[in-house]
This record gives C-alpha cells, structure tokens and sequence, in this order.
C-alpha cells in the first residue's frame, strides 16, 4: 500500500470517535437532550454506540483522516478545497466581543503552555506520528457539547508547534457544526473579526488503491463529483464542521489570522 494513503487509513479509530464531536457531525441520536441554553436549531452530533457504527460512518471516517492527511504540513486557504465565511463589516459591539473572548480564552488556556497538563486534563493528541505544521490537541466532549452551545472557555483544541522536547502552546480552535448558519457562526465568534472555514470538495480515492495524491485529498486536483467518479473515487461535499481558529498570545493583528 502507498505510505501515504496506509496514513490516511491508520487514523480511522481515532476518526470514529471524532464523528460524535462537532467536526465530524455524526447521526442525530443523542441520548441524553442537550444543554438548554443558546441552544440552535442545526444539526446536532450524535453520540453513537460503538456496535452501531456503519458502513456510512466508517467511509465519513475514512474520508475525515484523507483530509487531515492531505492538508498538513499546510493548506490553501479560501480555495476550490476551502470555504472561508466573508467578512462583516466591523463595529464596535463585536470587537468589544471579540476582545472578551481572547481574554477568557488567554486565561484558560495559559494553564497547557505546558502540554502534559492538556493531557492530564483530557486533550488527545490527534495524529502525533504526522508530521505537521501546527498540532491539534483535541478534547472530544467539548467538541461534542460545542455542537449545541459556545463558550470561549471551552475550546475544541489546543494548537501547538512540535520543539526538540515536546510542545508550545500557539493557540485555540472553536468548532461549529457544518449545518450552522452564517448568523449563528457570527453568534459565536464575530465574522467582521475571524473568517470560519470549512474543508470542502474532497475526493478520496478506494482503499488500497496506490493512489496519486496529486489529484486526491484536500490539495488534490479533483474539485467535482463526476471527476471523482470517472477517478474512482468517492466525493464528500464537506469533511469536518466550520472551525476557527485564534492565536490569544500572538500580536494584536495576528490573533485571529487563519
């Protein structure tokens, strides 16, 4: 098998349990009801027992680790393979409310700049053995309960850069599910501020298949459903829900810079 494509299949377990967080927007089967408040009317993430997973979950699975795989060491951003939300104009009001949420957010996460207190309370590296760019330290509850409410407090991951002896803590990203609305994105996180993206038009290529990378994945050349056909592929509108990301310690005009 072609050692990028056994990549992107190796990360499938740690993927079926992404599904149940606001990435990767599972089946709507809750069993418990979700928080009452700021509560939306948008899809909601499913908690889904493992003997139930599906032939449907494992290929979203699939095509959710094609995506982390073919976008690191980096990405384009606002592309054929990119949704970028446009930007509002600017007010007072919202950067007022922008500024509260890196001041909650700065204060809660300073406790990680050490990363082994991330994991001890419940952060995962995702995908620790690829090399990449920046590191998502996921906390799959809050993923999961931000797909029903927002709280600067409760980031979805933890960015970090690797160095010679571990990790250093660069930043944040919140998460929104891929149904929520370009209102209830501003609701969260402002849009005259940071631009949500979401990773669409992905074409992942059979299992096995020895595949040309140059054509798949989130920086393949494939951008169509019948292109991906006619390739043997198969197509997903969108992987993953909208993030954002947010850099609390960097300077003024670097914070939210996707």
């Amino acid at each position: 098998m072609h050692s990028r494509t056994k990549l992107a299949w190796l990360s499938l377990s740690a993927l079926l349990l992404f599904i149940a967080t606001a990435w990767g927007q599972g089946r709507p089967q809750p069993q418990q009801p979700p928080p009452s408040s700021e509560t939306h009317h948008h899809e909601m993430p499913g908690a889904i027992a493992e003997p139930e997973i599906s032939r449907d979950l494992e290929r979203q699975s699939q095509a959710e680790a094609g995506a982390m795989h073919s976008m690191q060491p980096g990405h384009p951003m606002d592309g054929t393979h990119m949704r970028m939300t446009p930007r509002r104009p600017a007010s007072p009001k919202d950067l007022q409310r922008a500024e509260q949420i890196v001041a909650i957010l700065r204060e809660v996460i300073e406790p990680y700049q050490d990363y082994r207190v991330a994991l001890a309370h419940g952060y995962s590296i995702f995908m620790p053995n690829m090399p990449q760019r920046e590191y998502h330290f996921n906390n799959y509850w809050n993923g999961f309960v931000e797909g029903f409410t927002f709280d600067p407090a409760r980031p979805t991951s933890l960015l970090y850069k690797k160095t010679r002896d571990g990790y250093e803590l660069t930043g944040a990203m919140y998460t929104a599910p891929k149904s929520a609305t370009l209102d209830q994105l501003d609701e969260r996180v402002p849009l005259s501020v940071a631009r949500w993206h979401a990773h669409i038009n992905l074409c992942m290529p059979r299992r096995g298949s020895g595949a040309d990378w140059s054509r798949f994945g989130l920086t393949g050349s494939i951008t169509a459903p019948e292109a991906c056909r006619q390739a043997g592929g198969e197509f997903f509108p969108q992987v993953f829900g909208w993030m954002v990301h947010v850099y609390p310690f960097a300077a003024p005009q670097k914070i939210w810079m996707q």
